[in-house]
C-alpha cells in the first residue's frame, strides 16, 4: 500500500485542524539534501501553503554538522512555492543553548559499561524560543548505522544539536556496535535521546511528522506517514520500515560496495 497526494494533503490539513487560527509563529524543522527521498520537502511546501497567509514561518533544516543548503538544493528539494529567505542554517558550533544533561549513570547502563561519560544535551536555541506557538520535525524513519532507525527526537538532537550530542552519541554507537544495532528500535543511541525527549523537550509544542518511504529507480513512493507527539507512533513507523527497507541475509557478506550519489552527499559526520 502507499499514500496518495490526496491522503497526504488530508492527513496534513487534519494535524492542524482547530490549531491554525492559533498559530502566530511555526517552525519547521525538515532533514537536508542528503535526505532528499525523505518527501520531506514536499511536506514542508504543504505546510508552508497551508499556513503562509495567517502566520510567520521559518524553516530550520536539520542539517547535523553538514554544510548549509544551497539555493539550488532548495528549490530542487522543496520546489518554488518555499522562498529562500525563509531558511535558516543551523551552526552546530554557534547557535546552540544546553538545556540539559544526560547522566553518565545513564549512559553506562544502556551502553553496558562502554562508554561512561554524561552527554550534554544542546539544541539550536530557536527550538527552545518561546515565540513558536508550534514545532514541527519531518523526516524519514530507516535503518540507520548510528542509532537504529534513523529520525524522531534524533531530528532535533543531532539535526539541530551541539557538538557533544553528535559526537557522543555517534560515538557511543560505534562502542557499542553498528552490527548490533542497524535497524533496530531500542539501541543504546536512541535510549539517550528518549532520555533527552522525555526529560527536556517534553513542555515544547512540538509534532513530528515521520514518513516510511521506497525508492525505485527515480520515483520515491510513500509508504506510510505518522503524524503525532507520542513515542508510540515512532515504534509504528519502524515497524512499517523494517518490512519496507530491510533485506535480511542468509549469512554475512565478505565484501560491501556503497555507492554514495554525490548529488545527495557532500558531507558528513567522522569520529
Amino acid at each position: 500500500g502507499f499514500v496518495t497526494d490526496e491522503m497526504l494533503n488530508d492527513a496534513i490539513k487534519q494535524s492542524l485542524e482547530g490549531r491554525i487560527e492559533n498559530l502566530k509563529k511555526v517552525l519547521i524543522i525538515p532533514p537536508d539534501f542528503t535526505r532528499f527521498h525523505s518527501l520531506a520537502g514536499k511536506i514542508t511546501a504543504i505546510y508552508y501553503n497551508l499556513l503562509k497567509n495567517s502566520c510567520e514561518i521559518d524553516i530550520l533544516p536539520a542539517l547535523g554538522t553538514h554544510d548549509p543548503m544551497t539555493k539550488e538544493q532548495v528549490l530542487e528539494m522543496f520546489g518554488p512555492d518555499v522562498p529562500f529567505d525563509r531558511f535558516i542554517h543551523h551552526n552546530w558550533k554557534k547557535d546552540v543553548i544546553k538545556i540539559g544533561e544526560v547522566p553518565a549513570e545513564f549512559v553506562a547502563e544502556v551502553s553496558e559499561g562502554l562508554v561512561t561519560n554524561a552527554i550534554a544535551v544542546e539544541v539550536n536555541k530557536l527550538i527552545m524560543d518561546k515565540s513558536y506557538d508550534l514545532v514541527l520535525s519531518i523526516g524519514q524513519v530507516v535503518p540507520h548505522e548510528v542509532v537504529g532507525m534513523a529520525n524522531y527526537s534524533k531530528n532535533i538532537f543531532v539535526g539541530c544539536g551541539g557538538q557533544d550530542i553528535i559526537n557522543k552519541s555517534h560515538f557511543l554507537g560505534a562502542a557499542y556496535g553498528m552490527e548490533k544495532m542497524m535497524g533496530r528500535d531500542h539501541t543504546p543511541v536512541r535510549k539517550v535521546f528518549d532520555y533527552a525527549e522525555e526529560h527536556f523537550l517534553a513542555k515544547l509544542p512540538l509534532q513530528y511528522i515521520l514518513t516510511v518511504t521506497t525508492t525505485k529507480g527515480s520515483v520515491t513512493t510513500l509508504n506510510g506517514l505518522f503524524v503525532g507527539r507520542d513515542r508510540s507512533l515512532f515504534a509504528e513507523a519502524v515497524a512499517e520500515s523494517q518490512r519496507r527497507n530491510l533485506d535480511l541475509l542468509d549469512r554475512p557478506l565478505k565484501k560491501v560496495v556503497v555507492y554514495l550519489d554525490p548529488g545527495e552527499f557532500k558531507s558528513t559526520w567522522l569520529g
